[in-house]
């Protein structure tokens, strides 16, 4: 049985996403307009609207699409801002981050991930989207950003995340212990000050070199 992919996009949005409080026109607009059924694996296309997060390669998911919507406002992004983001993945969220910013780099640790990405960023016309291979733990843009999201789960923020945020700036991420995890958003004030405000709980996969040390009892 074949699907109207518009039809389905738009019943995600007012039935998915709004009622989860997502109301920010350009956050709204960016889920209305890309193809998110262009994202996911080829078996999945007609799963790409419900909500459950749907798996990749590499154990790795593409979020829910209320967790998406969620993330994505607490950036609180305007067009003129330049955007790190920490997770490639599908490249969905990327082009989400392309639709509304100036300027979008992320990194993958996945090279197979990477070329995709940049494959569907060529596709849109994304030209201010640049994808990069890099390990965050590894990783050094030096530079900083106005928003920086992260997308897998982290046990605590390490500190370098925290240097790529410029003052004024926000980092969206997950952190906490599985299976309670809680999504948080970080507003850098000064130079040595932040602003933390919790957005909602959740359990998703760890980013590669994030998960909890293990703890060994005698």
């Amino acid at each position: 049985m074949s699907i109207d992919f518009d039809s389905a996009r738009h019943t995600m949005v007012e039935q998915q996403i709004r009622p989860w409080e997502v109301i920010d026109p350009l956050v709204l607009d960016a889920f209305s307009t890309l193809r998110r059924e262009d994202f996911v694996p080829p078996r999945q296309r007609k799963l790409a609207f419900t909500d459950v997060p749907l798996p990749l390669e590499h154990g790795e998911f593409m979020f829910k699409p209320v967790v998406e919507g969620r993330l994505l406002q607490a950036l609180a992004l305007a067009p003129e801002h330049e955007v790190l983001e920490i997770g490639t993945g599908s490249g969905f969220l990327t082009a989400c981050l392309a639709h509304i910013a100036r300027a979008v780099t992320s990194i993958e640790l996945h090279e197979d991930f990477v070329a995709r990405a940049r494959g569907r960023m060529e596709n849109l016309g994304f030209s201010c989207a640049r994808i990069e291979r890099a390990d965050a733990f590894a990783y050094e843009p030096g530079r900083q950003f106005d928003a920086v999201l992260v997308g897998g789960a982290v046990a605590e923020v390490p500190a370098r995340f925290r240097q790529w945020v410029r003052v004024g700036g926000r980092m969206v991420i997950v952190r906490g212990h599985s299976p309670v995890q809680e999504a948080v958003v970080l507003t850098r004030f000064s130079d040595e000050g932040w602003r933390e405000e919790s957005l909602f709980e959740t359990d998703i996969p760890y980013l590669h070199g994030g998960e909890p040390r293990a703890r060994f009892v005698l």
